[in-house]
């Protein structure tokens, strides 16, 4: 008798635990998805020009944004460094929020772009990153051998890590009132491989191209961490509003055909199959993906069948030799030292580059980011002779 009283108490207990734990799980699925449907809930977008140049479809005229369009350039980006460290500026929604709405305030752009920077994705694997003024992104303590990737963090929590990226573009999309839609990116696996190794910027890359060389596995392993951090990552900014998102590989350049076919190429795939397969897996709408593989000229047919909507150029790139490769939208790719350029020459070589693109599955931009000392006169030029320029295409 004791015995089955026991017993019985037992298995209520235990259906009680389950009946709990099952409550709870549906509560935090429940909250879950409510804070998504919260997130979605967004101001109706008055302007998606680019959504539609990037699907391919027909627009009334060529859309523009700038790569690095919010930054060091604009004196009041300036103002929020003097009393903020680059880092911080990131790491705060709000700051980031304000900086990312500076050039959509000022210039005549059909996209923002969340301010943010490729390196969080090495923070948030645990390693130490510094802005320093005048050198740029230093890490005290870079991986030197295959046996220090031990040290990296490779089951973070990306959406709690960087929730602070999330945020800031939930902000952003409410504080837009859908003017423009909002980018997201990332760097890609590559190019992060490469700070995380170099400790910084550098000429060569030749410490990240050793280990290509002479460690062959242990660099898989380590774009392997990276393309999956990165997949979450902007898996993690859709969810919170982004409406596009970018993937910048912005040191292809270091690599020749054979290295790039090998160890960029398939992680850019990999990178963009995860992405949708993700939106899918959460009952996400499909969003336009691009591409900037800076310096890959020599890929372009190949980056084109990446699974990507649009394929970023850069300047050395002749529009008219990249649509013989691209099937698909391309975007770029004026010099960005043309932004130096009296006015007469800058509004030439933007209309030169306008219709050489043409009008059909084109977003007009850099070849690359803008430089810190640009004047920003210049730069509103420069996005007005492209709006100019597309609308009588």
């Amino acid at each position: 008798g004791i015995n089955a009283e026991y017993g019985k108490q037992w298995y209520q207990r235990r259906v009680r635990g389950v009946l709990t734990l099952t409550t709870l799980l549906y509560y935090k699925i429940l909250i879950e998805v409510m804070v998504q449907k919260s997130n979605r809930d967004f101001p109706p977008l008055k302007n998606d020009l680019i959504i539609r140049a990037a699907y391919g479809e027909v627009v009334e005229r060529v859309p523009v944004w700038i790569m690095r369009q919010a930054g060091r350039y604009l004196p009041e980006f300036r103002e929020a460094r003097k009393v903020n460290d680059f880092f911080t500026i990131c790491q705060t929604p709000e700051l980031a929020c304000e900086v990312t709405l500076q050039p959509i305030a000022r210039f005549d752009l059909d996209a923002a772009i969340i301010f943010s920077d490729i390196l969080v994705i090495p923070q948030a694997l645990g390693m130490e990153v510094q802005m320093k003024t005048g050198v740029g992104p230093v890490f005290p303590e870079p991986l030197v051998t295959p046996k220090d990737l031990e040290k990296l963090d490779i089951d973070v929590n990306v959406k709690e890590k960087l929730s602070y990226v999330y945020e800031a573009i939930t902000l952003t999309r409410h504080k837009l009132e859908g003017k423009v839609p909002l980018i997201g990116f990332t760097g890609a696996p590559w190019t992060l491989m490469g700070y995380m190794i170099e400790g910084g910027g550098s000429k060569t890359y030749s410490k990240a191209k050793k280990w290509l060389y002479t460690e062959p596995e242990a660099s898989h392993k380590l774009l392997k961490i990276l393309s999956k951090v990165v997949t979450e990552h902007l898996i993690e900014q859709a969810v919170a509003g982004a409406q596009l998102l970018q993937v910048f590989e912005s040191c292809a350049e270091y690599l020749g055909p054979a290295l790039f076919e090998q160890y960029s190429l398939p992680y850019l795939q990999d990178i963009a199959t995860g992405i949708r397969q993700g939106l899918r897996d959460r009952g996400l709408p499909d969003i336009p993906l691009i591409v900037f593989a800076k310096g890959a000229y020599h890929s372009i047919s190949k980056i084109a069948y990446t699974g990507y909507n649009v394929v970023g150029l850069d300047w050395t790139v002749d529009p008219n030799i990249s649509r013989d490769f691209v099937h698909i939208t391309v975007q770029g790719n004026l010099d960005p030292c043309a932004l130096y350029a009296p006015k007469e020459e800058l509004e030439a070589l933007t209309r030169k580059m306008v219709r050489q693109f043409g009008a059909r599955n084109y977003i007009a931009n850099l070849g690359h980011g803008i430089y810190p000392d640009m004047d920003p006169e210049h730069v509103k030029s420069s996005s007005t002779q492209f709006t100019m320029r597309a609308r009588r295409l």
